[in-house]
């Protein structure tokens, strides 16, 4: 079976946000409601592969900090005609950006071959019989609560061993349900019910919680607050932050980034990774 992402590279995950209210880039190919403007999204896709994309990562509803729970026939509605109009176009894996289990059966069917869930499967852990169903891959990601109350006053007195712990928990579900373990990635959840702090240690130590967990590491570190919190910079001024995080956490270990500026992104993964490869004598 194939490993979830090629240790020969770094694998660039485009974001495309089928979504009026993400916080970079909501509205972009989505307006109010479930109208998704396919061309748009087509354009924006090819623009993301051109840059350097291997998997295009197509999300129905934000997961920023504050958003609400969308139903699932409104995610459905913005993604699986999207994802079949994406795998009949472009010959890359597809990842579908949901917490539900019926939105990811659609996105399979529709031709997704991975599940990102930044809940890890706390939301919905039906998620997994799904993905094993399909033979599909599963990012489990990290987060506690909701994304409407996740940075409320989040807590953690040791940032790696408690996502460690809680990630090794959605693992051990996920392998549960018949998910082959060479089909798991985990996603330490940046920006996702952490502080600061919590943030930087995660991206310092991503080595570490690939080593604790044996797994692939997936870092989003895209556009996010913690940046904008270092640099000074609003939402759409971040790239160059974005870039600076992702060569830090391929050099730290990451095996894939998810970003909005592939372009910039494809460097700095070059970069960090030429210097992972020096400090280890050679060795991806």
């Amino acid at each position: 079976m194939t490993a979830i992402f090629p240790r020969d590279r770094v694998t660039i995950v485009g974001v495309l946000n089928a979504t009026p209210d993400s916080f970079s880039d909501g509205g972009r190919i989505v307006g109010e409601g479930s109208s998704v403007n396919l061309a748009a999204a087509i354009d924006h896709s090819a623009s993301l592969l051109r840059e350097g994309a291997h998997v295009l990562d197509v999300g129905g509803e934000s997961t920023r900090p504050g958003a609400r729970t969308v139903p699932v026939d409104e995610e459905l509605a913005r993604t699986a005609p999207l994802i079949e109009a994406l795998c009949k176009r472009f010959a890359v894996p597809i990842s579908i950006d949901t917490r539900k289990s019926e939105v990811a059966e659609a996105a399979l069917e529709a031709g997704a071959a991975i599940v990102n869930d930044v809940s890890g499967l706390r939301f919905d852990a039906s998620l997994a019989e799904v993905t094993a169903q399909r033979g599909a891959g599963l990012v489990l990601g990290h987060l506690r609560g909701e994304p409407a109350t996740m940075q409320d006053a989040p807590h953690f007195d040791d940032p790696l061993a408690e996502v460690s712990a809680e990630l090794g928990a959605s693992v051990e579900c996920a392998r549960a349900a018949g998910v082959a373990a060479e089909r798991i990635a985990v996603d330490p959840g940046i920006g996702f019910g952490k502080r600061q702090p919590d943030n930087l240690a995660l991206i310092a130590n991503v080595g570490a919680l690939r080593e604790r967990l044996g797994l692939p590491v997936w870092v989003g570190p895209s556009r996010k607050a913690f940046l904008g919190a270092i640099t000074g910079e609003p939402t759409e001024a971040r790239d160059a932050a974005t870039a600076a995080a992702c060569a830090v956490a391929v050099f730290a270990g990451a095996d894939a980034v998810r970003v909005h500026d592939v372009a910039g992104a494809a460097r700095a993964v070059a970069v960090g990774r030429a210097l992972r490869e020096a400090r280890r004598g050679g060795r991806v």
